[in-house]
């Protein structure tokens, strides 16, 4: 185990949550060394009908989101059910769930409620649009809230959904960085919190810039340097029909790249107003000359940010991924996208597959403070 896995070691996480936010932060919690228990319903998480499985019939992407965990399944309509998740949470530092807001409150076991016997609990509501608010009880899934928050609008035409789904993952990212953030100020007070966080709102943080110059603009695709508006920073198609992507925004890279292609006389035209069609037009061609092979021969040797377009096995087979080690194959075959941090020039450990618990209770160690 590196020195990543013990991080939170001691720290005890019940996530009740479904398909992806939820899990995906209990999964990093995991990943930190947290002893996360996941509570299923009976019929178990609906994840476990989403995608491929192996040859053994387990599915893939549930066992990915789950590794490193423990899982039981719990009935929490019913009388004995409600007990055990209380007689949990009060040894529990942190509850993580992912129902419709008023769900937890008809169960009688929402924040307030849980309050009363379990003041340290850090509790993680995760919802599409928050506990309060006009769309509190509208369904939605990520295209759904990139969507409201006018990212869809500018990227791509016509517009298109994400793959990965960002506003899904950001939300458990944002989700865990508040559960440590509450478990120090706990630390502090002794007191837990609730933690209202909205999927449709995660996006908004990560247009901070757009925001800040929205009185002056309003972005429309194509018309920005991040999404294909600027010449030097955007997808080109290859004589062979691949792709490159040329990211050379600052000054010097231009150069390089202009020298590189032999054209200096574009140097100057990297000033040239957005959206830099006639650019544009003219990098469009100067790469459908050429194949990928020559494209990588050309430019690589340059310190000028052009790189192939690759597909996911390509990535994973690349030199960079298998000198950092943070995407490797687990005992069971299948690859891990470890958390992407080396400590003390350490990579994480694997993470063990998840395990169905029919005992359902904590491990031995508690969290010390």
């Amino acid at each position: 185990m590196s020195r990543l896995n013990h991080c939170l070691r001691g720290v005890r996480v019940l996530d009740l949550s479904s398909y992806l936010p939820g899990p995906f932060a209990s999964l990093l919690l995991a990943d930190f060394g947290a002893d996360v228990l996941k509570v299923e319903p009976p019929q178990g998480d609906g994840m476990m009908q989403l995608g491929p499985r192996d040859a053994d019939g387990t599915p893939l992407f549930h066992a990915a989101l789950n590794a490193g965990k423990r899982a039981c399944r719990l009935d929490l309509k019913s009388a004995d059910g409600k007990q055990t998740l209380l007689s949990l949470a009060t040894e529990a530092d942190v509850l993580i769930e992912g129902f419709r807001p008023g769900v937890m409150q008809r169960l009688g076991l929402d924040h307030t409620t849980m309050r009363e016997t379990c003041p340290r609990l850090i509790y993680c509501s995760l919802s599409g649009y928050g506990a309060e608010g006009p769309m509190s009880q509208v369904a939605g899934h990520d295209g759904n809230y990139l969507a409201l928050a006018g990212v869809l609008h500018r990227n791509g035409v016509p517009p298109r959904s994400f793959d990965p789904p960002i506003a899904d993952m950001t939300s458990g990212l944002f989700a865990v960085i508040a559960i440590l953030g509450a478990l120090e100020a706990r630390r502090r007070d002794g007191l837990g919190c609730h933690i209202d966080l909205s999927i449709a709102d995660v996006a908004m943080p990560l247009q901070l810039y757009q925001l800040a110059a929205l009185d002056e603009v309003v972005p429309q695709a194509e018309t920005t340097y991040l999404n294909g508006g600027a010449a030097y920073y955007r997808v080109y198609t290859t004589r062979d029909g691949r792709h490159v992507m040329l990211g050379a925004v600052e000054p010097k890279f231009w150069r390089a790249f202009c020298e590189a292609a032999g054209r200096p006389d574009w140097i100057q035209r990297q000033q040239e107003p957005l959206p830099q069609t006639a650019l544009i037009r003219d990098l469009a061609w100067l790469f459908s000359t050429i194949s990928l092979n020559q494209c990588q021969a050309k430019f690589t040797v340059t310190d000028c940010c052009v790189s192939a377009v690759l597909d996911l096995n390509e990535a994973v087979d690349t030199p960079h991924h298998a000198q950092r080690g943070l995407v490797r194959r687990g005992a069971e075959g299948q690859l891990q996208a470890l958390f992407p941090a080396l400590i003390d020039a350490e990579p994480p450990a694997l993470r063990p597959p998840l395990t169905e618990t029919g005992v359902i209770r904590w491990g031995c160690e508690s969290n010390p403070e």
